[in-house]
């Protein structure tokens, strides 16, 4: 057998393999230490000189060098700490009162509830297991279908693997050699959208056919307003905000008030207004934030190279002032010909080469990111349209708040304020450069462990859990990159690597081709296999092919990352799947939730051909923070 071909016969035992149940990262170390030591066998030599030895150590050295895959275990450690200290059940009520009126609210809070938690702990099988328990049941014995129930939280709980901070982009980043903050921002906008479609099913679903989700009895949709807030409106106003503007300036009244925790304080007052004020300033700092970001710390930064042109420019003159009086007297004879313009050839070749040595020209004409640029003439006309429409949203609000809008808003704020500011801080300070992904992880982890102990249901025992899964979380992932190195090398060397090269541009395809095939393929193998194994082992087979086709490795790689949402949604290995079954009354059959996943198989699917027909979702955002094509 030539060695092309026992390549291509590793890579089918590595499928049959794991398909068997045989551990992912020891079945590529085995596999290729037995065909490595085939490949590198000298009959000159003793066995135990194996040069296989030498490949292995190499290799695992190779991996364990990536810098990339620090990050993995805070990230790792931020999400079990979150998913440990038990902080999504008052999440998932107060959304549910936020959205009781629209159709299938219940399954629309708990697809909110799954993108918003996997976004802040990555973890797919903490996320369904956890809204198994806390949202399947109230959804079942509210009399909705069984399909419904079971798809949207498998569906919804994948997301996390998708939206960043994800494990799974960490990976693909160390594997392909791309840039982990260029990923995260592609990964960005698909990974809402695709959130959002799963959104328009479910409601769509609901109005088609009503009898799938039922209307909450009205017990259920009422906010529980305490009882000192009708005192407090018969006293200052029916309107809360013009109330508690009326209750700080004259307190007396408000301050006779009993409520659940004792008389009325005026810090109490303060709070609650402040309480009332949130959405404003919420709408106020993310536009000033935009504003600042896009006009102030650009033309910052303009200034800047505008002082360092200038600087140039002006060593410039003073070099060529002083180039004349250094340069050797001439003859009298010769002075008349350089009067009539001899000189001026020179001087065109010394700005020539002053030029190719960076003239303040040469550094404007520099290629820059669209966010150094500076605003288009356009950005102004639609960011005071949206200020504008903001103020109108906002003026209606207030106008409308009364003291169930009031309460709510009050819950939406203790249970979804706290983890909303970690996940944005987390994701801002890698976008826009503050820090590395490795040290965002390291601030991830660090709040999330003080959401954990504000929330006070942290302890010691939840702690050594904690820690025990992100060690064996992280020894999985360290054991399959030095699997899949060891694998891929010997892949290489037997050829196999180059045949599958020589087969794919034998068949001429163009580039949406390629791209339809390369995708299909990953589809069609993440039905028995997990996405570590296909990132791994699959995904460097076909990346060096990437450059041949002009397909940028960023577009590709996250139809890859959306591409593998079916991974956890396929059977026969639909780990989303069985996840829930553990959680799931016994009445609940595992072909009753493969029968709910299917739908949104066919919605990532979908998802997948708009974001190739339309690029500019994945690739704006990396090209407008970093530059590219």
């Amino acid at each position: 057998m030539s060695d092309p071909a026992l390549g291509l016969l590793m890579l089918g035992l590595i499928v049959v393999v794991i398909m068997l149940g045989f551990p992912t990262a020891f079945t590529l170390m085995g596999l290729g230490m037995v065909f490595g030591a085939i490949a590198l066998h000298d009959p000159s030599l003793p066995w135990h000189q194996n040069r296989v030895l030498d490949l292995m150590v190499e290799r695992t050295y190779g991996a364990m060098n990536n810098d990339t895959l620090i990050s993995i275990p805070l990230f790792v450690l931020m999400g079990y700490v979150m998913e440990r200290g038990a902080l999504v059940d008052k999440m998932f009520y107060s959304i549910q009162l936020a959205f009781r009126r629209v159709p299938a609210s219940l399954a629309v809070a708990t697809l909110i509830v799954c993108t918003f938690w996997g976004i802040a702990s990555g973890l797919v099988g903490a996320v369904v297991v956890l809204m198994g328990v806390i949202a399947f049941n109230p959804m079942l014995k509210a009399g909705y279908n069984v399909k419904l129930a079971s798809g949207v939280i498998t569906a919804g709980g994948t997301l996390g693997i998708l939206i960043p901070p994800s494990v799974m982009i960490i990976v693909y980043a160390a594997v392909a050699g791309q840039s982990v903050v260029k990923l995260y921002a592609s990964a960005m906008f698909p990974g809402f959208f695709l959130a959002f479609l799963y959104l328009v099913y479910i409601v769509g679903w609901a109005l088609l056919d009503p009898k799938i989700a039922p209307p909450l009895p009205p017990e259920q949709q009422k906010i529980p307003v305490p009882a000192w807030i009708p005192a407090f409106q018969a006293s200052y106003a029916r309107n809360m905000l013009l109330g508690l503007l009326k209750s700080v300036v004259l307190p007396g009244k408000a301050l006779a008030l009993e409520t659940e925790k004792g008389r009325m304080t005026y810090l109490g007052l303060w709070k609650n207004l402040l309480s009332a004020l949130f959405p404003l300033l919420l709408s106020a700092v993310t536009l000033w934030g935009i504003w600042w970001y896009v006009v102030i710390h650009q033309q910052a930064d303009a200034k800047a190279m505008q002082e360092i042109t200038a600087s140039v420019k002006k060593q410039q003159q003073q070099q060529q002032q002083q180039a004349p009086a250094a340069a050797p007297e001439k003859p009298a004879g010769e002075e008349k010909p350089q009067e009539m313009g001899i000189n001026s050839a020179p001087e065109e070749q010394k700005d020539e080469g002053l030029q190719e040595m960076g003239s303040p020209e040469l550094l404007e004409q520099g290629e820059k990111a669209p966010a150094e640029a500076g605003p288009p003439a356009e950005f102004f006309i639609y960011f005071w349209l949206v200020v504008a429409a903001t103020a109108l949203v906002l003026l209606w609000y207030y106008w409308k708040l009364q003291a169930d809008s009031f309460e709510l808003l009050k819950l939406l704020i203790s249970s979804v304020m706290p983890l909303g500011i970690l996940t944005i801080v987390v994701l801002a300070v890698i976008l826009f450069g503050i820090t590395t992904a490795t040290e965002s992880a390291g601030i991830g982890a660090a709040g999330a462990f003080l959401l954990a102990l504000q929330a006070g249901t942290f302890n010691w025992e939840r702690l050594k859990q904690s820690v025990f899964l992100t060690a064996k979380t992280t020894a999985m992932v360290c054991w399959l990159f030095i699997g899949s190195a060891l694998f891929s090398g010997v892949f290489a060397i037997l050829g196999g690597q180059q045949l599958v090269e020589t087969w794919v541009l034998a068949l001429n395809l163009s580039p949406i081709q390629f791209m339809i095939l390369s995708q299909a393929i990953i589809f069609i193998l993440g039905w028995p296999l997990e996405w570590t194994e296909i990132i791994v082992i699959f995904v460097p087979i076909f990346l060096p092919l990437l450059k041949h086709f002009n397909i940028d490795p960023i577009l590709w790689g996250t139809l890859v990352f959306v591409n593998l949402q079916a991974a956890f949604l396929s059977p026969p290995v639909a780990m989303s799947a069985f996840y829930l079954k553990g959680v799931a009354p016994k009445h609940v059959t595992l072909n009753q939730i493969f029968a709910g996943m299917m739908p949104y198989m066919v919605i990532v699917i979908v998802c997948m051909v708009i974001m190739y027909l339309w690029p500019g979702m994945t690739l704006w955002l990396p090209n407008y923070l970093y530059g590219g094509g």
